[in-house]
């Protein structure tokens, strides 16, 4: 399996605006993720999908998709984003009193997944999210499991970090074999040779990133995996609780992009929940 497809795959499953009309009364599921190239926008794009409770409340969840490193105004404008809401809640495998101060953990803090992601923000010419999102204000929440608690559920659904990236490979060959891959080997060399490598590299990841979702369903499996379902189970059971003062109306729930499908269901079946509007934010923007 191509490396650079391999390090795509791992973002993605780590992993203003334009308002759209409203859903019907059928429950179709939004769009999260994709790659428009149109003559004056070309870019990697990750959606805002507003939810609402059918019984008409005015209270809302917005599901809002991040991918991990991206251009430093798309968090600028995340920043701005996140004054709007009541409780932002925010995914990062952490003990619950972890403090992230503005810049980010330091490097000797930071795990193997970060690094892995600071390296594609050097070659990408991008900014990582930890560094640029501002996570001191207090209606931040943590939404997510400890290290014991991630090692726990894997424990218990028989997982290593061997057996999900043996599942993305699996994946990622058959669509390769099946012809469903965005992009070749060919197309890899072209963009390491390019005159512009920052923006062709940029481009083709763009375009992986944005076709990932037969390979993520691969990883999640009929009984869900940890890295998604269950850390979701866990996110709402947070959203649960920041409910229960009647006095917040607005949420936000600040995730990869490739949880956001398992959300979507969760908040239909469990919340009574249906998607109202769809806002899409550049997070890459490509010449």
């Amino acid at each position: 399996m191509k490396l650079f497809k391999f390090v795509a795959i791992i973002a993605s499953s780590l992993f203003l605006i334009n308002d759209v009309a409203a859903f019907q009364s059928a429950v179709i599921e939004p769009e999260f993720i994709q790659y428009v190239d149109q003559p004056n926008n070309k870019a990697l794009q990750v959606s805002i999908v507003r939810y609402q409770p059918r019984n008409g409340s005015d209270r809302y969840v917005d599901l809002v998709g991040a991918v991990h490193v991206g251009d430093k105004q798309y968090y600028q404008d995340l920043n701005e984003l996140f004054k709007s809401y009541d409780a932002v809640l925010y995914e990062l495998v952490a003990p619950e009193d972890t403090y992230i101060p503005k810049g980010g953990i330091q490097n000797g803090e930071k795990s193997m997944i970060s690094n892995i992601q600071l390296g594609m923000k050097d070659v990408l010419g991008l900014s990582f999210q930890m560094e640029e999102v501002d996570y001191t204000p207090k209606h931040f929440v943590h939404a997510d499991f400890s290290p014991a608690e991630f090692q726990a559920s894997m424990d218990a659904k028989g997982e290593s970090f061997f057996s999900m990236f043996f599942k993305l490979w699996r994946a990622s060959l058959s669509q390769q074999l099946t012809g469903q891959a965005s992009s070749s080997d060919l197309d890899l060399i072209m963009a390491l040779f390019s005159s512009d490598r920052e923006n062709a590299l940029k481009t083709l990841m763009a375009k992986e990133l944005a076709s990932s979702d037969g390979i993520m369903t691969a990883l999640e499996g009929s009984e869900g995996s940890t890295i998604i379902a269950e850390r979701n189970k866990k996110a709402l059971k947070v959203l649960t609780r920041e409910m229960k003062n009647e006095q917040q109306k607005s949420f936000a729930i600040f995730y990869g992009a490739a949880h956001l499908s398992d959300f979507h269901q969760r908040l239909v079946d469990d919340f009574d929940m249906v998607p109202v509007s769809t806002r899409w934010v550049d997070a890459w923007k490509l010449k």
